[in-house]
């Protein structure tokens, strides 16, 4: 089941535009971003410069129909006779991946995790009892490698493919790390029974203390590091090479809950924590006090999940007062602006988040724009920018713990689908890197894509939703 929502504005007016990037609003009262990003958004999602001059000459109305993007590409009005990449984008992202869903597996555990390799020939999901599996999304989704995972404490926190699809690393709630060689023949993977599962230890004093948690784990665009966040406050950089670590720092007042490389230089670091602040860290200049490059003040209940645009500039987080924010560091501060709201009473795991405080805002909100109407309710559910091929990021998604995915407009901050079928929330969602595909993971245990538009195969009815606030993580 699809709802679409494409007149309701989730984008709100927190900051003054300052020329980087902002939220007005415009004379019809509607709300929408302004600045750098939007003009980057439209930019990369719309025809080439070159038809753009044609379409104003033929008086043309965007966006343009497909028929009408073939027909100026047969007759070669942009002098160029081919698509550019963002002609692609003007046509592909209008095609949500909002039909289905189609089944691709079903446990009796949640799933936690679920991600396509950087190419989208794999996809990985983690489940809370001990199982990763490995599907080849170009063999019709045939399980290409079958993990059980080692010293597992309550569930896989997090996994990451390698960017050469070589390897698999998954973390848990203990401080040890595990790397598989996924490209080893054979189906099956027991942790150091079929095959070896390396454990790398990111505990400094080798404490086993069962506080100790990884929650997020990346590897760098090089293959060669690890970051990764836990609940002793800090993030760990892991060095491959040298199979140690190699940079410890004091990041947060509270548990780091997400933590993710800016670029491809490597330098940046962004971070997100239950203390509700976001930070970036440069690692060539942190010095021996580990001082943050800068700080984001804006959310007001703890961050669940950071994703970067991959530019070293912009990123999204998804927070615990039930928004998404998008952030320019450019507009970051030296010094944090602590603002919670002051019920310490309340936990996301198994209360309602107050109706009274859903609209409130932080007085020093640094971020472009918030996009609300999704649930961040027991546990850190995940939010993304849509893929650069497809679509130029001109979307966000998010899974929801109202058991549903949002589909959101960058720039216009419009709902623009939400994807209604689990019965649990979902924690994790991937969009295809290429193709118009979602796919969604719950706590229900089900896997299920989302296409356009669609493969002929029967949908599966929409579960009836059940509730889980008295569950944690």
């Amino acid at each position: 089941m699809i709802k679409r929502a494409k007149d309701k504005r989730s984008c709100e007016d927190v900051n003054p535009n300052n020329g980087l990037g902002g939220t007005e609003e415009s004379s019809a009262g509607s709300v929408f971003l302004e600045g750098e990003i939007a003009h980057l958004t439209k930019l990369r999602s719309g025809p080439h410069e070159h038809l753009s001059r044609a379409i104003k000459r033929q008086k043309l109305k965007l966006p343009l129909s497909p028929v009408t993007m073939l027909a100026a590409r047969e007759s070669n009005l942009s002098g160029r006779g081919r698509f550019s990449t963002s002609d692609n984008c003007h046509i592909v992202s209008r095609f949500l991946p909002t039909y289905g869903p189609m089944k691709v597996d079903n446990f009796r555990s949640r799933a936690y995790v679920s991600q396509f390799s950087v190419d989208g020939s794999l996809f990985v999901a983690g489940f809370q009892r001990s199982q990763i599996r490995i599907y080849n999304v170009e063999k019709d989704w045939k399980v290409q490698k079958d993990i059980v995972a080692r010293s597992l404490r309550w569930t896989i926190t997090d996994t990451c493919l390698s960017p050469d699809q070589r390897f698999l690393v998954y973390s848990s709630m203990s401080p040890l790390v595990h790397i598989v060689n996924i490209q080893l023949a054979g189906t099956e993977s027991l942790a150091n029974i079929t095959e070896i599962h390396d454990g790398m230890n990111f505990s400094v004093d080798d404490d086993e203390d069962e506080e100790f948690a990884i929650f997020s784990v990346k590897f760098s665009i090089d293959g060669q590091e690890l970051v990764a966040s836990s609940a002793d406050n800090c993030i760990y950089v892991y060095d491959l090479k040298a199979n140690k670590l190699s940079l410890r720092i004091q990041a947060h007042s509270s548990d780091v809950n997400t933590v993710c490389f800016a670029d491809e230089s490597g330098h940046l670091i962004y971070s997100g924590s239950d203390d509700s602040l976001c930070k970036v860290w440069d690692r060539r200049c942190l010095g021996s006090r580990s001082q943050a490059a800068g700080v984001l003040t804006g959310h007001l209940e703890g961050v669940t999940f950071i994703d970067s645009r991959g530019d070293g500039r912009y990123l999204i987080s998804n927070g615990k007062d039930q928004t998404t924010k998008l952030w320019d560091i450019r507009r970051m501060a030296s010094n944090a602006s602590h603002h919670r709201r002051q019920e310490s009473d309340w936990d996301y795991r198994w209360m309602e988040y107050p109706a009274y405080a859903r609209n409130w805002k932080h007085p020093n909100d640094l971020s472009l724009a918030t996009y609300r109407g999704h649930s961040v309710l027991c546990t850190l559910i995940r939010c993304y920018f849509s893929p650069v091929f497809s679509t130029a990021q001109r979307y966000i998604y998010t899974g929801s713990s109202d058991s549903s995915v949002y589909i959101y407009d960058l720039v216009s901050g419009d709902q623009v689908a939400k994807l209604n079928y689990h019965d649990a929330p979902v924690r994790d969602c991937s969009w295809h890197p290429i193709y118009p595909m979602l796919v969604s993971s719950s706590w229900d245990g089900a896997i299920v894509r989302w296409e356009f538009p669609g493969d002929g195969q029967i949908h599966l009815p929409a579960k009836p939703r059940r509730n889980w606030r008295r569950n944690l993580y």
